[in-house]
């Protein structure tokens, strides 16, 4: 067995055994059995990176076996320096998740716990997958871990939520599976994803197929008008589960235009860019003005998110190489930012069991452990210079800048907004005197509690202070996947 493949059964081998382990007297096991089960998991993809070569932009640790024969599909893994980084993210929320769920979950651990292993396997699976339709396996297959997630352990309306969720990402995934199937035949029985990307493919054809692509993941990053979704399965999601839909699933999408629609159908990508950016400059202006009127700190953080990955899809747009490898980097460094947030929100709902802003105020006076901790991560979310959230969105303001001014300026309008939202919602939250008897009472963080928030904090302090891990790895990848889209549009 390969590293990509311990990197994605291990967690699952974990996850099984925990759903075995069966009652909530044996609570106590379950949770030391899932901690070591994600610090393994994370353990077993540290190799990834200590072993990556950075001078090729060639797929690494591939592993291809025959799976289904008669139809030509393979078990085919294989890491670039474009996916490499979000298997260690992946590995390294699940470990976070595991801990910060320890004391909160106290009925049916083992499936809380297993299914959020199971889940992290199968994440990883995405990133790895070679073959289309192993890719659409996993990428489908996340939808019922994180489906379980929210409808056994969300908050009231958590069935509307998780209907909801399920539905607008499946809909728009069943026509990435005609997709699949018309490239299946077209290439003469292959599924291999290197092989599409070197067929050559008609005008015509390029255009259905991108906007095939484009209805199953502009769902899932979500893109404006299609993030409606989000806010509400937010809301009603356990906080592990805004988490891990945050930090990880949120980037399949974003991760599904650099694996087809950039180097499947380059020219139609070409064709439609002026499309893709109108609705990645709506998501980072008008959800951003929609997110200053939040008064739900989950809805308000869920609706930044949107805001923060329009400038994950402005950047793959803009055809340049600081724009996708600035996308790349706000999609990791987004992924610490969004699960510190919802974790954070998370500490404060399991004492005082509400996200309405209007129900705190001075929390600082009783918490202030946690609320270094909350600035900071906030701080983080509108794009401090010195955290991981100012990095990626610099580096895509600065693309943009040199394509078009007025784009970059538009995108750089962001930052007054994240500043706006997130300082207006610090401000209520924790500043200023005690407002109410609840939060007079209010206990600050323990060991657990500041040792996960910690272990977010290092990373998002260290990635936004020295990026250079991340950009160093994408560089070659992200030049050739570059080359590949300009040569073909020159042909």
């Amino acid at each position: 067995m390969g590293l990509l493949s311990l990197a994605i059964w291990t967690p699952i081998a974990f996850g099984v055994v925990l759903l075995a382990l069966g009652r909530d007297d044996q609570a106590r096991a379950v949770r030391w059995v899932a901690l070591v089960g994600a610090l393994v998991s994370l353990l077993v993809t540290l190799p990834l990176y200590a072993q990556f070569n950075v001078t090729t932009a060639a797929m690494q640790f591939v592993e291809n076996t025959p799976w289904f024969e008669r139809f030509n599909v393979n078990y085919h893994l294989g890491v670039d320096g474009i996916s490499v980084w979000f298997i260690l993210l992946t590995a390294f929320i699940n470990l976070v998740v595991v801990i910060a769920g320890w004391e909160v979950i106290t009925s049916r651990v083992n499936q809380y716990m297993g299914a959020f292993l199971i889940l992290s396997g199968l994440l990883i699976g995405v990133f790895c997958a070679l073959d289309g339709m192993l890719f659409y396996v996993f990428f489908e297959a996340t939808l019922i871990p994180m489906y379980l997630i929210i409808g056994v352990w969300g908050g009231p309306n958590k069935i509307y939520a998780a209907f909801k969720f399920f539905l607008y990402t499946l809909m728009g995934s069943l026509l990435m599976l005609v997709a699949l199937i018309y490239l299946y035949i077209s290439s003469g029985g292959s599924f291999d994803l290197m092989t599409w990307q070197k067929m050559p493919i008609g005008a015509s054809a390029q255009t259905f197929l991108f906007f095939a692509f484009l209805a199953a993941f502009a769902v899932k990053v979500p893109m404006w008008p299609v993030h409606t979704w989000l806010p509400d399965v937010h809301v009603e999601a356990p906080t592990g589960g805004s988490a891990v839909l945050a930090a990880i699933m949120l980037k399949l999408g974003a991760y599904g235009f650099l694996r087809f629609s950039l180097p499947i159908t380059p020219d139609a990508s070409h064709e439609w860019a002026g499309l893709m950016i109108g609705l990645s400059l709506a998501a980072v202006i008008y959800v951003g003005l929609v997110t200053l009127v939040q008064t739900d700190m989950k809805k308000l953080v869920a609706y930044s998110s949107v805001a923060h990955m329009g400038f994950v899809t402005l950047g793959f747009f803009i055809f340049n190489d600081l724009g996708l490898a600035g996308g790349i980097v706000q999609m990791i460094s987004h992924g610490f930012v969004s699960a510190a947030m919802f974790l954070g929100i998370g500490v404060l709902y399991d004492r005082m069991h509400s996200r309405e802003i209007a129900s705190y105020g001075g929390v600082i006076n009783t918490m202030p452990k946690f609320a270094v901790f909350a600035l900071l991560f906030a701080m983080a979310n509108c794009g401090l210079p010195g955290t991981a959230g100012f990095v990626g969105e610099w580096m895509v303001i600065l693309a943009a800048v040199k394509v078009n001014f007025w784009v970059g300026m538009a995108a750089a309008s962001a930052l007054i907004f994240g500043a706006a939202y997130t300082l207006w919602m610090v401000k209520r939250v924790y500043l200023g005197p005690v407002t109410n008897d609840h939060v007079k009472k209010l206990k600050d963080i323990n060991a657990r509690e500041f040792f996960f928030l910690t272990l977010l904090a290092v990373a998002v302090l260290y990635f936004g202070l020295y990026p250079k891990p991340l950009t160093d790895v994408m560089d070659v990848s992200v030049a050739e996947l570059l080359k590949h889209v300009a040569m073909s549009k020159l042909n």
